[in-house]
């Protein structure tokens, strides 16, 4: 959206709560530690630093005031800091739903940001290094398993890279347990894994994972989820490590503009992404909710790229012409999923690809996608190196330096655990 204000009359304000713009789609191989977190994101000053009507503030949005036309942004040193405005952006995005069951999200982290991304780097290593030094072979099976719940593109994407590191990169690492025997379980309540793809790309990619040694068990959800597991069907399912890829809830957005919104809590925009009463306002991304051909568009990355190049170009005509221009009309390009290293499925109108041409089409324009050349560059080498070798770009266990005294996140969790052990 910024970029299509360049040399347009206007002062820009980018409000984030990150110093970094993130391409989201490749944020799973930063969790399976082929790429790093350099590889995947890049800092907003240096993206946007050739682009002088920009000012970049750290900080996050925590309300609106239409009445004043002021955004109010809160930092580490001030909060509700007022920012006024001509025009708003809302592009405050999602994150993760646990359907009503919050309680999941202490043993079921998700994948949204980087920060998520190397704390599930690190969970997931760590468990074969606990497993190596663990002398009763009875609790191996319970570190080796691993449990994504959501067979949407996430879920699947991780669960066939988890399945191909094991195969490949730990496969001779380790001298007391063997890593191919570590067990993947992908549980979606639905009857298909990414079934918003044809029957058949569905399918295939369900036989991919397979082959892979993914365990996928369709039409089950997960009833419970705590500190030893999962329970599924009334199974409990044994493991320290549960992968949250079910679903996402939007931004508080529509709470701070007092707007209308759709089931998920998305805004409902006009067709031009304006709010209804408030035509300086659009609202884009996961944040929006809009309806096109009597359906509603998917909060995919490919929507929000186009929507925010909308945006902007509305305001620059507004800004120049005093005139806003057409509505907002998605052109879809089609959608695609990897699952694993050279296979992917790709669906574009009548167009059906799967297996290695619908991967090399993925990976073609994932790398152009990334913010800058270098990234590009980087990315490309790191996957011709994994695949030739099976060798990751960032298997490093990173964990902050605590306090004297403060437990650690996996001792917090250990805690009731080990209450419980005692108590008995």
């Amino acid at each position: 959206m910024v970029r299509a204000l360049r040399g347009a009359p206007v002062r820009i304000t980018l409000i984030d709560r990150t110093n970094h713009h993130l391409f989201q789609p490749l944020l799973y191989q930063v969790a399976t530690a082929e790429l790093s977190t350099a590889q995947v994101a890049a800092p907003v000053r240096q993206v946007l630093s050739s682009q002088q009507n920009v000012t970049v503030l750290l900080g996050e949005v925590v309300g609106v005031d239409k009445a004043k036309q002021v955004v109010f942004a809160s930092n580490r040193d001030r909060e509700h800091v007022p920012i006024a405005y001509d025009f708003l952006v809302l592009a405050t995005g999602a994150t993760h739903g646990y359907f009503g069951h919050d309680e999941f999200a202490r043993f079921a982290p998700g994948l949204k940001t980087l920060a998520d991304a190397e704390e599930l780097r690190d969970r997931i290593l760590a468990t074969f290094e606990q497993a190596e030094a663990e002398e009763d072979v009875r609790a191996h099976p319970e570190l080796l398993t691993f449990i994504l719940v959501g067979a949407g593109p996430t879920g699947v994407e991780m669960a066939a890279a988890i399945a191909y590191m094991v195969r490949t990169s730990l496969r001779t690492q380790f001298r007391k347990i063997d890593p191919t025997t570590a067990r993947i379980v992908l549980i979606d309540r639905g009857p298909r894994v990414l079934g918003t793809f044809a029957e058949e790309l569905s399918r295939a990619a369900k036989e991919r994972l397979e082959r892979l040694g993914v365990e996928v068990r369709l039409g089950q959800a997960a009833d419970q989820i705590d500190e030893d597991g999962v329970i599924v069907s009334g199974q409990r399912i044994a493991s320290k490590t549960v992968i949250w890829t079910a679903g996402v809830v939007p931004s508080p957005a529509g709470k701070w503009l007092a707007v209308e919104t759709d089931r998920a809590g998305r805004v409902k925009v006009q067709s031009d992404l304006t709010v209804p009463g408030s035509p300086e306002i659009y609202v884009i991304g996961d944040t929006a909710s809009l309806v096109q051909d009597g359906k509603p568009l998917a909060g995919v990355a490919q929507v929000a790229l186009q929507q925010g190049r909308h945006a902007g170009r509305a305001i620059a005509r507004r800004a120049l012409l005093k005139d806003p221009g057409g509505p907002f009309r998605y052109s879809d390009r089609g959608t695609m999923a990897v699952v694993g290293p050279g296979f992917a499925i790709l669906e574009s109108g009548k167009v059906r690809l799967k297996a290695l041409i619908a991967w090399l089409a993925w990976a073609l324009i994932h790398i152009l996608s990334l913010a800058q050349p270098g990234l590009r560059l980087s990315v490309f080498l790191q996957w011709m190196w994994t695949l030739v070798t099976g060798q990751r770009g960032s298997r490093l266990i990173v964990r902050p330096r605590l306090a004297p005294g403060v437990p650690s996140a996996e001792e917090r969790t250990a805690e009731p655990a080990l209450a419980a052990r005692a108590a008995r």
